[in-house]
């Protein structure tokens, strides 16, 4: 059986509500307009310090600014929760693949803790026999030693990767796994200029895809 990896802000759940409300908070305490949730899945992908640097670059902040924007975010990360939710179809294709024997595994650019917060709430971290964060390594992707390192955390077999992203794209080019493309998450180039082995619109699809990209 295969060992699949996951992102997971834009694959497995919309978590730009969250974020947005978190970055907000910090925003407003200073008199900064806040970010429309466009912009915030727009600046979501590459973990915390380079979302907030994203945000300081469109509302002008100056780069000694940042830590203190970054750790007024992150203070509030780990809890935010609430407004997230798990994308249709999601459940039923982890429950799937798992009955078939896969181990399930993520790989993201978010913090550890929040990560595992958000799992926990959403009832999805069942599912996983391992995690990776942004800051489990000192590296992130498109590094590929992050996903690895998930890889390595579910045994031997062989490996996939499902992601949202160019990023995720990247990572599994250069760790040299298969990748498989979900194009309704927070994908920002044409999906015509990233490697895979397949897109797809609905977790539906996934298993089935899953069991072809292993033959």
């Amino acid at each position: 059986m295969a060992r699949i990896v996951f992102d997971l802000d834009g694959t497995l759940i919309d978590s730009a509500p969250d974020i947005r409300a978190a970055a907000n908070r910090v925003l407003e305490r200073n008199g900064i307009t806040p970010l429309s949730l466009e912009e915030t899945r727009s600046f979501i992908g590459s973990g915390a310090p380079v979302f907030i640097e994203r945000v300081g670059a469109a509302r002008g902040l100056t780069q000694a600014d940042l830590p203190r924007y970054l750790s007024g975010f992150l203070d509030g990360y780990e809890q935010a929760v609430d407004l997230t939710v798990v994308y249709d179809g999601v459940r039923d294709a982890l429950g799937v693949l798992q009955s078939r024997g896969h181990r399930l595994g993520i790989c993201t650019n978010k913090p550890i803790a929040p990560a595992r917060a958000v799992l926990a709430h959403l009832d999805l971290a069942r599912h996983f026999d391992c995690v990776i964060g942004g800051d489990s390594l000192s590296s992130r992707k498109p590094d590929p030693a992050p996903l690895r390192a998930a890889l390595e955390g579910l045994g031997e077999g062989e490996a996939l990767y499902v992601g949202d992203s160019d990023i995720d794209a990247a990572t599994a080019l250069a760790a040299g796994v298969p990748f498989l493309l979900y194009t309704e998450g927070y994908l920002h180039v044409a999906a015509d200029t990233l490697t895979s082995a397949a897109e797809f619109t609905r977790f539906e699809d996934l298993p089935q895809l899953v069991e072809q990209a292993l033959l």
